[in-house]
């Protein structure tokens, strides 16, 4: 080997460490941010099933009041008009932030707001996103907000037919009146006073959605 290879040689060790060097430093870069995305991302996913989960529980709980109120003259058109809203879902929002491993924080979980039926969630994750390279991180947690909403699937169509005139006869026990009927997607559910049990479940006339808050 000739004395200028040799210095060749040596004049390209120190740049090909450069190099190496460089490249791993952009691999811990490129590590660390996506690191805190997983970081983040599992926070939001957590977000979004808390709020799913309150949305949810809501819709389940109001079942029972639906049923005991269907036949108050006005009660259903109220629902339909986004009027009367379920029952407060929140305590489902933490089982299910728990169970993706966040917890509720700040406002935690509240009513949507804008005379929506649904929730929103604040989540902060459990896990910080760790040591790395970006100063401060080892004790960042990732936060997230979600909103889940009621809507109806059907809608209501109210019973015009006018109440029969007295005529003074014989006082017969009323029998009750329907109140009118739901159209789901194109097929028609006739509310049947004495067979409220036949009616479709408060899961199929309401579904439940992530909305963008």
């Amino acid at each position: 080997m000739t004395w200028r290879s040799t210095s060749d040689a040596g004049q390209a060790t120190p740049l090909y460490i450069t190099a190496v060097v460089g490249l791993l430093f952009l691999a811990l870069v490129f590590f660390a941010f996506g690191q805190a995305d997983v970081t983040r991302n599992s926070a939001q996913s957590a977000a979004d099933a808390a709020a799913l989960a309150a949305a949810r529980e809501s819709r389940d709980q109001f079942e029972t009041g639906f049923l005991e109120n269907i036949l108050v003259p006005g009660y259903l058109e109220s629902v339909f008009d986004g009027v009367v809203l379920g029952e407060n879902g929140c305590s489902a929002a933490q089982y299910f932030a728990a169970r993706n491993r966040a917890e509720l924080i700040g406002s935690g979980c509240q009513w949507a707001g804008g005379g929506r039926w649904g929730f929103t969630v604040h989540v902060q994750s459990q896990q910080s996103m760790g040591k790395s390279i970006i100063e401060g991180t080892e004790n960042s947690k990732a936060e997230a907000t979600a909103t889940a909403v009621v809507e109806p699937r059907c809608t209501f169509n109210r019973n015009d037919q006018d109440d029969k005139p007295d005529d003074g006869g014989d006082e017969e026990e009323e029998k009750p009146v329907s109140p009118g009927e739901f159209v789901c997607e194109g097929e028609t559910w006739a509310i049947d006073p004495e067979n409220l049990d036949l009616l479709p479940e408060v899961s199929d006339l309401f579904t439940v959605r992530l909305a963008e808050d």
